[in-house]
């Protein structure tokens, strides 16, 4: 029963991440530009060293449309350009440096000059949520609420961080 709502979930729930991306890159005329001329490629996203306690995680394969965003594509990770794998030992904490805009432990298969231009992105795009919540909120609202989410993910993941470093009394140290 879980296995049949995880495969109605998964996709739509990349469909809303492939929409945040979207909605980034769209904010950045230079970002968009760079992937032009990779339009037709894919790009499979593989989490590796995910908890086998949790769901299996699917590969998310995105191909690249000639306006320089992302779409999802269904199967085809065999074609793939470019895989990358992201070490997902830790998903909650994964998630967190996502939210603190921490790049990620990944490794990088395939096509050189595309995989140079994903590195670029990785590194220099970043979400401006205060400048989105503005357009709701106002501008000072949309400063402190920004100011209190930075605080709040930033405890969160201090937290995350000591638990994922703590050992029971009586484990071995590996």
């Amino acid at each position: 029963m879980l296995k049949y709502w995880m495969n109605l979930a998964t996709p739509a729930a990349q469909d809303r991440m492939i929409l945040l991306l979207n909605h980034v890159l769209s904010r950045e005329s230079h970002a968009m530009a760079r992937l032009q001329p990779f339009a037709g490629q894919l790009v499979v996203l593989h989490l590796q060293n995910w908890p086998a306690l949790l769901p299996a995680a699917p590969d998310l394969a995105l191909g690249v449309t000639p306006a320089g965003l992302f779409e999802r594509q269904e199967g085809g990770e065999s074609a793939a350009s470019l895989r990358i794998e992201l070490d997902a030992s830790n998903p909650a904490l994964l998630a967190l440096g996502a939210l603190l805009g921490e790049r990620p432990s990944v490794s990088v298969q395939g096509d050189a000059a595309f995989a140079g231009e994903i590195s670029w992105l990785m590194e220099n795009l970043r979400w401006d949520i205060e400048d989105d919540l503005a357009a709701v909120v106002g501008p000072a609202a949309a400063r402190q609420l920004s100011n209190w989410g930075r605080s709040a993910s930033t405890a969160v993941a201090a937290l995350a961080r000591s638990a994922a470093a703590f050992k029971p009394a009586g484990s071995k140290a590996s």
